[in-house]
């Protein structure tokens, strides 16, 4: 159970200027990496925090060792933080639910979610994916499901930020958006600290599209590297796809600003070049070869680009989007089509003006 009550706190205990804070409440669904560094971040904060696991070995290690001993071992867990496999327990009585369930099951969690929330909660999606089938952006499937009533209620978390690097308390920057900007503002109201630095936005569309496309530039990125090609190839890989993912962003209504920023940019260089990243690592074990059915079954966490590639092809089809980086490795990873391949098509298209 979580504890009751609040508490003055500082916004971090080793930092004497950091303002003080009331603790909420705050439930995390979902328990992998990324759940797991967010609740050390919360809790760090001084908020009592919830993590609400589909394992039942995860919330046990939680609870009786004080560790994630599936994901993030290395990282001892303070008691603020308790885990449970109830979301009628994690979702009683408090102030912030933030999600870090993958994208494809997304729908299933949050329909069962729905009879135990408050309608005040703030719901801050974490997840960077689109939901095949319908196209949904995270914070669409929520409205989807929960109603419009619950959109002004909604933030969306994204930016450069790898799970265990954000554990250790390394220096991290990263975005709140939401439409209404106050959902945004308490976010990084409650959970910046001197070493987590959140900048809010408006832009919850290219926020969120610059979460879900940088996962398939990865991919790309990592193929070059794994075919052993250098740093001009995943450099040409990186520039291209940050203007295909600002084409179909900014044709679904995003700004052009936000995909130069951390959920832009900032996650793209990050997610590209990282030796942390999930997406990096599959296209490197398919440029050497490897079957993609091979090296999803030899991981434990979701690498999002795989399905994600699908929605997004889908999408650009749809609008009419040139994309030829995700055209390449859609056909790379649902249509058989060699490494050397799909990456030579992308050198042979017609030659053209960079800008146009």
């Amino acid at each position: 159970m979580m504890a009751t009550g609040s508490q003055l706190t500082s916004a971090n205990p080793s930092s004497a200027s950091s303002p003080l804070r009331i603790s909420k409440r705050v439930t995390i669904i979902g328990a992998g990496s990324w759940g797991t560094a967010l609740a050390l971040v919360a809790a760090r904060n001084g908020h009592m925090v919830n993590l609400w696991a589909r394992e039942p070995e995860v919330a046990e290690s939680i609870q009786d060792r004080r560790r994630n001993l599936y994901y993030l071992p290395e990282f001892e867990l303070p008691s603020e933080v308790t885990a449970t496999t109830s979301l009628a327990e994690a979702l009683t009585g408090i102030d912030f639910c933030l999600l870090v369930v993958p994208s494809h099951a997304m729908r299933e969690v949050v329909q069962q979610m729905r009879p135990h929330l408050n309608p005040e909660t703030v719901l801050i999606t974490a997840t960077k994916g689109i939901e095949n089938g319908t196209l949904m952006r995270m914070s669409e499937l929520l409205v989807d499901v929960l109603g419009a009533g619950v959109e002004p209620h909604i933030a969306v978390l994204s930016g450069p930020s790898f799970a265990a690097e954000v554990a250790k308390g390394d220096p991290t920057a990263i975005v709140a958006a939401s439409t209404h900007i106050g959902p945004a503002e308490r976010v990084q109201r409650e959970f910046s600290s001197h070493v987590f630095r959140i900048y809010t936005n408006t832009d919850v569309v290219g926020v969120e599209l610059g979460g879900a496309l940088k996962n398939v530039v990865a991919i790309a990125t990592g193929v070059v590297r794994g075919l052993g090609f250098g740093a001009n190839s995943e450099a040409a890989i990186i520039t291209r796809g940050l203007a295909e993912v600002t084409r179909l962003a900014v044709a679904s209504g995003a700004r052009v600003q936000t995909m130069a920023g951390l959920a832009g940019l900032g996650d793209l260089v990050l997610t590209c070049t990282g030796a942390l990243s999930r997406n990096r690592y599959v296209g490197v074990e398919l440029g050497r070869g490897r079957k993609l059915q091979d090296i999803l079954e030899g991981m434990r966490e979701v690498a999002e680009g795989v399905r994600t590639t699908k929605a997004i092809y889908e999408l650009g089809r749809r609008m009419n989007i040139d994309m030829p980086i995700t055209a390449s490795i859609h056909a790379l990873l649902y249509e058989d089509k060699p490494a050397l391949e799909a990456a030579s098509e992308l050198m042979d298209r017609p030659l053209k003006q960079e800008i146009a």
